[in-house]
């Protein structure tokens, strides 16, 4: 009976503390460079309706902290193409959605952007990706495609690929600037998925943001696309324990992040401010992302919601209420689909020692 309350301290202590620190300041500066660039020369020609096809594009420079810088390449490249592609299957989705019916059209994103949730995972944890799971590959086709075209797709496609290349020529000089951490281990020999392994990744995050998806539209919020990218942020933790923390970790910070949003969102601002705010917070998401996730969630929050206010502007009061609401529903849904997987496996191995 000791080791329930024990858990609880434990998560409730990583909640409140920061993990060790890094030399975080120079990728967190080296990734909020590749997302104030692009978005500056959007607001220069005054194209600011095209920031998430800048912003998801930008999400490259997220991929292979502190790794070497070969491997830093070749997987920020693999990442700048996939999300590049996630970014033109969304606007092809919003654009095709135009044409039909608003129920079907939001069936069509939520069953597509589940699919490419599993086949996303799958990629990640076959060329060993970090960070792992599926959250910017779902959120660049579904917030593209539940947006109203803000851009023909060949431009939303060369508009997301330039600003991964950059943030991939960002990535290598990472080098130089001293982005490495001498604890930093990379072993790809070591990383060996069956066919079987590849297949349950891709089961848990399609189903489970599939599943999270139907209970966002059924509940009549205007965003379920956010209860899907709840109910998958918890599966990238390492061990079940991990990821149900994860996912309270999730709600608690969003909530916490909303007052953030809140607060930001409470005069009027330029688009130029809205800009400025962005590039901060990417900046300061990740100083923290790797030390306490829910604090990180305090800058994530406003920086995803901020993005979608640049593109396409929304009302503030419902569509902070609408955030907390779907988190909570993605975050259910992923914690029932741990649960479940646990229950099954010690269902098996029970079997298998009788």
């Amino acid at each position: 009976m000791p080791a329930l309350p024990v858990q609880i301290q434990g998560t409730a202590q990583r909640m409140l503390s920061l993990g060790p620190r890094r030399v975080d300041h120079i990728p967190a500066f080296r990734i909020a460079v590749g997302l104030a660039i692009p978005m500056s020369v959007l607001l220069l020609t005054d194209h600011v309706s095209w920031a998430m096809y800048v912003g998801f594009g930008a999400f490259t420079g997220i991929y292979s902290r502190y790794e070497p810088t070969r491997m830093r390449f070749r997987r920020q490249a693999l990442a700048g193409a996939m999300l590049t592609v996630c970014v033109t299957l969304g606007a092809t989705l919003s654009s095709v959605g135009e044409l039909m019916d608003p129920t079907a059209a939001s069936w069509a994103t939520l069953l597509v952007s589940s699919v490419v949730a599993g086949l996303a995972a799958v990629l990640v944890l076959a060329r060993g990706l970090k960070p792992g799971g599926a959250i910017f590959p779902l959120f660049a086709v579904a917030a593209v495609a539940s947006a109203p075209p803000a851009a023909p797709v060949w431009a939303a496609f060369l508009v997301a690929a330039a600003a991964a290349t950059l943030c991939v020529g960002l990535g290598l000089l990472g080098h130089w600037a001293g982005e490495r951490h001498p604890a930093a281990h990379v072993d790809p020999g070591a990383e060996r998925w069956t066919g079987a392994q590849l297949g349950a990744e891709f089961s848990r995050f399609a189903i489970a943001s599939a599943v999270a998806g139907m209970l966002g539209l059924a509940s009549g919020l205007p965003f379920p696309y956010w209860a899907q990218i709840a109910a998958i942020a918890l599966l990238s933790a390492p061990g079940r324990t991990l990821q149900v923390e994860r996912g309270l970790h999730r709600v608690i910070g969003t909530t916490l992040g909303i007052v953030t949003t809140a607060f930001l969102l409470s005069f009027p601002s330029e688009p130029w401010q809205f800009v400025v705010w962005v590039v901060v917070l990417q900046f300061l998401a990740e100083m923290y992302v790797l030390r306490n996730y829910a604090f990180a969630l305090l800058f994530i929050t406003p920086l995803a919601l901020l993005m979608v206010q640049l593109a396409h502007p929304q009302p503030v009061g419902p569509m902070l209420e609408a955030r907390v609401l779907e988190t909570a529903i993605g975050v259910v849904v992923g914690i029932v689909i741990v649960v479940t997987a646990a229950l099954v496996d010690r269902h098996r191995n029970r079997s298998a020692s009788a």
